[in-house]
């Protein structure tokens, strides 16, 4: 089993990623921190967690923890990600680990230094229908793809949301403005070579709160707008000359929808749904990043959502930043 502590009492924490680590087969949570120790004391009697700290620096010196996951505001997951390595701990760190590419470049000094795993936590590269998804387009399904649309938005004007706060690492683009790129890379094996994009800031919050992008991947197109302050939508299509696919739950699975990838054909006579019922996408990146953990094995750790992965999508959201500003097709 490997033995996970908390950094914070972070909301996502405790609505997802707690219960995941409590149901897992391979882990069990020994630590849980918070720089409040009522919180932390609170949240360990909750969820039964034997040990409760003060402060972060105890919980990464405690020989009682393997792992840490860390839900913190997006401005302290490079900093607590290299302090956590240093500590000797593995880590999965929300996203987006950092709000620059070249901050990746530091954690992976740090990760190789110390010799342990640290990855960004992208569940969705773990749940089943993105797998359906990547085999349907490998195996030709839709025949030749040549445009992938994405739409991610919600609806939040809570100016103590860490998501509106600037300085906190607040903004449409780094909260999911990163899954339909994961999405599209994950499912495609592709990276883009240029975009453009349009950006749009809130007058008051000073975030940016929608975003448009086309990106060029080579081969085909990906388009997505993503939002702060519009109605709730997520939906992503892959379109060929043979068919199309539609995943009608792509990032928040089990919650906007039921979990269902479906395969139309190229005149929408037919279509054959495929569903995963039951799935639990925090559970199986817990269960996963435990296995790579605790093995060390090549082929465990290939299946963990690496460093490198990570730079590679945070280099599009920087490139999607400055052609906003420039209003050009900028490179990758």
């Amino acid at each position: 089993m490997l033995r996970w502590g908390i950094l914070s009492t972070a909301k996502i924490a405790v609505e997802h990623v707690i219960p995941a680590i409590l149901n897992a087969d391979n882990a069990v949570i020994t630590a849980i921190a918070s720089r409040d120790k009522s919180k932390a004391d609170a949240f360990a009697e909750r969820f039964a967690i034997p040990n409760a700290f003060g402060s972060y620096e105890e919980l990464l010196t405690s020989d009682l923890v393997d792992a840490v996951y860390i839900p913190l505001p997006t401005s302290h997951h490079v900093e607590w990600s290299i302090k956590a390595a240093n500590a000797g701990k593995h880590v999965l760190c929300e996203k987006p680990i950092s709000l620059k590419a070249s901050q990746v470049e530091d954690i992976i000094q740090a990760r190789d230094k110390n010799g342990v795993l640290i990855s960004e936590a992208f569940m969705i590269t773990y749940h089943p229908q993105w797998h359906k998804v990547r085999d349907l387009i490998q195996d030709g399904s839709i025949g030749s793809l040549s445009h992938i649309q994405a739409t991610f938005t919600y609806f939040n004007k809570d100016d103590s949301n860490m998501r509106n706060i600037p300085e906190l690492g607040g903004g449409a683009l780094p909260d999911i403005g990163v899954y339909p790129i994961v999405a599209t890379r994950f499912a495609t094996g592709m990276e883009p070579v240029t975009l453009s994009s349009r950006v749009k800031y809130d007058k008051d919050f000073a975030t940016d709160i929608y975003a448009s992008c086309c990106a060029d991947f080579g081969t085909f197109e990906m388009t997505m707008y993503v939002a702060t302050q519009l109605a709730h939508r997520q939906e992503i299509t892959f379109r060929g000359d043979k068919g199309w696919i539609q995943v009608s739950a792509p990032f928040n699975a089990g919650l906007y929808d039921a979990d269902t990838v479906t395969l139309y054909n190229a005149n929408h006579t037919h279509n054959e749904k495929f569903r995963f019922p039951g799935v639990n996408q925090y559970k199986l990146q817990i269960e996963a990043f435990s296995q790579a953990a605790l093995s060390g094995d090549p082929s465990d750790i290939e299946k963990i959502f690496s460093l490198e992965n990570s730079y590679k999508n945070q280099r599009i959201i920087d490139a999607i930043y400055l052609a906003g500003q420039t209003k050009l097709w900028e490179d990758i």
